[in-house]
């Protein structure tokens, strides 16, 4: 991919807004991060609605289950039902360790289910995992 990568991260604790951007910097893979704190608003990102009308459309999206407004399996629901952004990638990070959220997930196309490690080093490991894995061995439709 020429262009930077978009990605789109749905998280609503500061805390692990902030360790997630030091992953991808991490990375050093050319990427642009659009961060929205709630379900309702990936929702209006994804659908550039509202204050998101310009918004891009991601190439892929890091979501926590625990949101306000919109749950993450509502979320997660809604975009694997959308023909238009069902191809995007969406990868659950979260702090659930529950075997029915793991369930629930995959039963709702989430394309894998990551839980968030405690200690920072890890968490930043986890983030540089899974931003090599899925911007540089995967290949990803080039338009969605």
């Amino acid at each position: 991919m020429d262009r930077p990568v978009d990605i789109l991260l749905v998280e609503d604790n500061e805390a692990d807004i902030r360790l997630t951007q030091e992953g991808i910097k991490e990375t050093k893979i050319r990427n642009n991060l659009h961060i929205v704190r709630d379900g309702e608003e990936a929702m209006n990102f994804l659908q550039k609605r509202e204050q998101h009308r310009d918004a891009v459309t991601p190439d892929l999206i890091l979501m926590d289950l625990n949101l306000p407004k919109k749950d993450g399996r509502e979320l997660l629901k809604e975009i694997k039902n959308d023909e238009t952004l069902a191809p995007i990638p969406v990868v659950v990070l979260t702090t659930s360790e529950a075997e029915k959220d793991i369930i629930k997930s995959y039963k709702l196309h989430a394309n894998c289910f990551v839980t968030k490690p405690m200690g920072i080093d890890q968490f930043v490991e986890v983030i540089t995992a899974i931003e090599n894995f899925w911007l540089t061995i995967v290949k990803l439709p080039t338009e969605v």
